[in-house]
């Protein structure tokens, strides 16, 4: 089995196209099903966040596995053909997977570069897959190594040290649309889950005030609002509180826009001209209709113009000291998979000189009949710490060996030189390319 990751993000893709990708937890653990339920796809993680939809895979062949992935994809995203979905999509394969999975946990791949809120939500993706039993030993190691680098690289660099996150950022831009700054501006958030939790305390920092908070969920508006001396404001009254506030963070998990472009254009209407409602758009799918980017009076800020403001960021000393990291990890789970990959052949070396002893022992019983059984299990044990002594060298170098780069020579070298069979997974050894590899 191979690695094999195969997404779209904001680099890459636009944000009707990550809409429609993207998989709410309640179809997450359909959508591991029908990946693994696909002729060469053996093992599946799914990320979805805000900014990327990403399915981590151990499949038997690359481009079996890369249209098995490509057709699940394509019918969540409700293409007709998956061709329509290609040219938004990335590929990583075997070692490129990896160092991308790495560079996912440590934050080097995000919006906001060493964002910590990357790894909690990789390994909600991991724990989701683990429930639905569709990652298996590769992934389960790729999973729990990656997860251990984003931590290597927020505790040994200080590539979080500013304590970015995609909210704090977003509040730099939004403040760029209120004369004054944040502070002391009325806000709203809508939305009381992770993201919306994490707004209302970085709203909290800022200084901003009132802070209302709404959610279906009443309770969850409530002891959040609790949490923060903020304000918990029933859903129904959402219009009033959109008049009354100058900055609104919307996050939910709605599949179907919560602020149309009617209630936009009534809250700014109310507003006796008391400058624009710049409104913040975290939520994948989006909270705001498309329509209502327009309305006279509103400034939305989504996903996309986000990603547009935070395009040019140079490289700081911290994120080259996590490149750093992430490229010697890498190379060490490289390592890893080449000698997991050797295994099979010990083992059927192992058992080759296992047959070769039996073979053996049943002609000496047949020649000497007269061997007692004590005598013949005194025999059988010597042959075989024999061949064991004889063996255990060699493996133990072969395995050591297939570590490094080129190793997996020395394991092809064994088959030939003892015309071992191991049943091998075919896969292409090149990629073609299919969009951008962000």
């Amino acid at each position: 089995m191979k690695l094999l990751v195969v997404g779209a993000s904001y680099r890459t893709s636009p944000l009707p196209v990550l809409e429609r990708l993207a998989t709410p937890p309640a179809d997450l653990h359909g959508m591991l099903e029908r990946l693994v339920a696909q002729p060469y796809v053996g093992e599946a993680v799914v990320l979805s966040t805000c900014n990327r939809v990403e399915v981590y895979a151990a499949v038997s062949g690359f481009h079996g596995g890369l249209g098995d992935i490509c057709a699940v994809l394509a019918e969540q995203a409700g293409f007709d053909v998956p061709t329509e979905l290609a040219s938004h999509l990335y590929v990583h394969f075997d070692g490129d997977a990896v160092e991308h999975t790495f560079k996912v946990a440590a934050g080097l791949d995000s919006m906001v570069i060493g964002e910590p809120q990357i790894l909690g939500q990789l390994r909600d993706a991991y724990h989701s897959a683990t429930e639905a039993d569709s990652a298996g030993r590769l992934l389960h190691e790729l999973m729990q190594q990656g997860l251990r680098v984003g931590k290597r690289a927020h505790s040994e660099t200080g590539i979080d040290r500013a304590g970015q996150s995609v909210v704090t950022a977003a509040l730099e831009v939004a403040a760029e649309h209120l004369p004054g700054g944040l502070h002391g501006r009325p806000a709203l958030v809508i939305g009381a889950g992770a993201m919306g939790a994490l707004s209302v305390a970085t709203l909290s920092r800022a200084g901003v005030g009132p802070l209302r908070i709404t959610n279906r969920n009443a309770q969850r508006a409530e002891r959040l609002a609790e949490a923060y001396s903020a304000q918990a404001v029933g859903y129904p009254d959402v219009a009033t509180a959109l008049r009354d506030a100058d900055l609104v963070v919307t996050a939910t998990a709605s599949q179907t826009p919560v602020l149309t472009r009617e209630l936009l254009a009534e809250a700014v209407a109310g507003r006796a001209g008391r400058g624009p409602l710049v409104v913040l758009d975290l939520a994948l799918p989006r909270d705001v209709a498309p329509d209502a980017a327009d309305v006279p009076g509103v400034v939305v800020l989504d996903i996309d113009r986000l990603a547009e403001a935070r395009r040019d960021h140079p490289a700081s000393a911290d994120t080259i000291a996590v490149e750093n990291i992430v490229a010697g990890e890498v190379e060490n789970f490289l390592g890893w998979l080449r000698g997991k990959d050797v295994a099979p052949t010990v083992a059927a070396l192992r058992g080759r000189a296992d047959d070769v002893v039996s073979s053996e022992l049943r002609r000496l019983n047949q020649r000497h009949p007269e061997f007692s059984e004590d005598q013949r299990a005194d025999v059988a044990k010597t042959l075989h710490r024999v061949v064991q002594q004889l063996l255990h060298q060699p493996t133990v170098r072969v395995r050591q060996l297939a570590q490094s780069p080129g190793g997996d020579q020395y394991a092809a070298l064994l088959r030939e030189l003892f015309d071992l069979e191991i049943p091998q997974a075919t896969h292409a050894d090149a990629v073609p390319e299919i969009g951008g590899q962000a």
